[in-house]
């Protein structure tokens, strides 16, 4: 039995044109499990160029990965070093914030860094996870927490900023997570979003060497260049603000971008 459904068309435009690539061994992976398909295969839209995997995991394969967090994956892991790893990131959100004032949600916190961090400028954090282990975690760490996803949300304005750091790569359909973080945001409300981007000169090295470390990763359902992710905030009412490189992981971008007026 598959454990994958396929995309019909992309999951941003919808196009059902959709070209294959290649297949990635993702055996290596930490999170691989002999009960999931030994590769990935990954596609290219024939409309907007947007590179994503064949298909999404069903629920069964989903709860499968999730009932395993890795150790970087858990709340309070490394405090420390992260501390000093977001804290760029926080005072750059909080230059275009103005001051921290609202509610900042954390979609998909790991292991809590960033929310962490947020709070230490005097932002009401929240964190949402889909890992329920996780979320307890961050709850016995006096912060609060809930486990789901942000299209379960119905906070509508409630939220100053929301982060989605290393996150949207992992949703199967990105839109209906950016449509609801728009209606989750206050006016000229701030969202944050780190993935990595197809388009630099390290992602072109690491192919060349055919060393990438993204095309195994089972977790991830899309690739995104920098180009394709501003078309898809624009088109979901936010306008960038801000890029930068991340200093977290291998060919990462960092965007910051502001919720349109309606």
């Amino acid at each position: 039995m598959s454990t994958r459904i396929a995309y019909a068309s992309c999951p941003l435009c919808d196009d059902p044109a959709i070209l294959d690539l290649f297949e990635a061994d993702c055996r290596q992976h930490p999170l691989y499990s002999t009960a999931l398909p030994a590769a990935i295969e990954w596609c290219r839209c024939h409309r907007c160029n947007h590179v994503f995997t064949a298909g999404y995991f069903n629920d069964a394969a989903t709860a499968l990965i999730f009932s395993t967090t890795l150790p970087e994956q858990s709340a309070g892991h490394d405090v420390e070093n992260q501390r000093a790893a977001w804290a760029a990131v926080v005072e750059r959100v909080t230059l275009f914030a103005g001051e921290p004032a609202g509610g900042w949600l954390d979609v998909g916190f790991g292991n809590g860094a960033l929310l962490f961090t947020a709070a230490e400028w005097g932002y009401a954090v929240t964190g949402l996870d889909l890992r329920g282990e996780n979320v307890a975690r961050l709850q016995a760490l006096g912060f609060a927490a809930r486990c789901g996803d942000i299209t379960g949300l119905d906070d509508d304005g409630a939220f100053g900023v929301i982060s989605m750091a290393d996150v949207i790569e992992h949703m199967p359909f990105p839109r209906p997570a950016l449509a609801r973080a728009s209606r989750l945001l206050a006016a000229d409300g701030l969202l944050f979003i780190s993935t990595p981007n197809t388009d630099t000169a390290v992602w072109k090295a690491m192919d060349a060497q055919q060393a990438n470390p993204y095309w195994g990763e089972i977790e991830h359902y899309h690739c995104f260049s920098r180009g394709r992710l501003y078309a898809l905030l624009r088109q979901h009412g936010f306008e960038p603000l801000h890029y930068a490189v991340s200093t977290r992981y291998r060919s990462g971008m960092d965007v910051i971008a502001r919720k349109r007026a309606a």
